[in-house]
């Protein structure tokens, strides 16, 4: 593969549709993808921008979490992510790749739907890495249904409690830990502003995060802590696969955007990496489209 920081066509920099069908079980192993995600496993380089940092990323075992893991550790940052532990063959990758940076890795498997658990994995990934300052809620539930009778009272909760509930008892947590110059980062979607007809309690859930985010930001920056939301389009995770889009758009995904494909999740990492880092001091409640061109509200 080119190298990603070398002057390009960017519609051609990474695979285009068609891909083949790859139905997987929720929640699904980016191992098992084809084409292979690029997380930034061999690509992403550091500079040190995130040195001596601590991070605690939810869903940091594959798609844009597992990106951004890894960019952290490059940059500097101790790393814990959180994962089901159905999840563990990814994590296992992501916590050697860490590792491999020479900065401390920390693994946390639970269910985020848990409210006790979600208080418990900061508690967990403060001590081990013997404090906090970047916490990225990104763990996230994603499955269509093709009408709204079929969205039951089971997908509406699990979804809420896994993309909102979790990420109100996570943060709510981890605010009394964090000093002055932390960041807060979470993960919405373009859906919050275009939400497709399939992926109804999905899009409710990321259109929620933008309005905590921005009320939390301004709570947050009277304590010093910037609080800041990226929200990204069609980018090739293990999230479509595993029931977040039927086969027939996950061999299309990413088609109808301006670049013809889907992002890489290597390809949205500098921007968890920007608003963890000092030169995002003047950021706060902002709202980061990556979106392959669709733009956002």
């Amino acid at each position: 593969m080119t190298d990603r920081l070398t002057m390009q066509d960017p519609r051609n920099q990474y695979p285009r549709p068609p891909f083949p069908e790859q139905p997987q079980p929720v929640p699904g192993i980016a191992g098992q993808m084809n084409p292979r995600a690029d997380h930034g496993e061999t690509s992403y380089e550091g500079s040190g921008k995130l040195a001596g940092r601590k991070a605690l990323i939810t869903g940091g075992d594959s798609g844009i979490g597992r990106a951004a893991a890894i960019a952290y550790a490059r940059e500097g940052a101790d790393v814990a992510i959180s994962y089901l532990e159905s999840e563990e063959a990814d994590a296992r990758e992501v916590i050697d790749l860490i590792k491999a940076e020479g900065r401390k890795a920390v693994a946390l498997p639970g269910d985020i739907k848990d409210e006790n658990w979600c208080r418990r994995l900061v508690e967990e990934a403060v001590s081990a890495l013997d404090g906090l300052d970047i916490l990225v809620i990104n763990a996230g539930r994603q499955q269509f249904r093709e009408d709204v009778s079929k969205v039951t009272s089971e997908d509406f909760d699990k979804t809420l409690k896994t993309n909102l509930y979790a990420l109100h008892w996570t943060i709510q947590a981890a605010v009394p830990h964090l000093p002055a110059g932390a960041s807060v980062i979470t993960t919405a979607s373009v859906q919050a502003y275009d939400p497709s007809a399939i992926l109804l309690d999905y899009a409710t859930t990321k259109a929620g995060i933008v309005a905590y985010t921005k009320a939390l930001a301004a709570q947050l920056i009277e304590k010093g802590i910037r609080a800041n939301v990226v929200a990204p389009g069609p980018f090739w995770t293990v999230l479509q696969s595993s029931g977040g889009q039927p086969q027939e758009k996950v061999t299309k995904f990413g088609e109808q955007s301006k670049f013809g494909r889907p992002g890489q999740p290597v390809e949205i990492a500098p921007i968890y990496v920007l608003l963890a880092s000092q030169e995002a001091s003047y950021i706060t409640g902002e709202v980061y489209g990556v979106t392959g061109g669709a733009g956002i509200a």
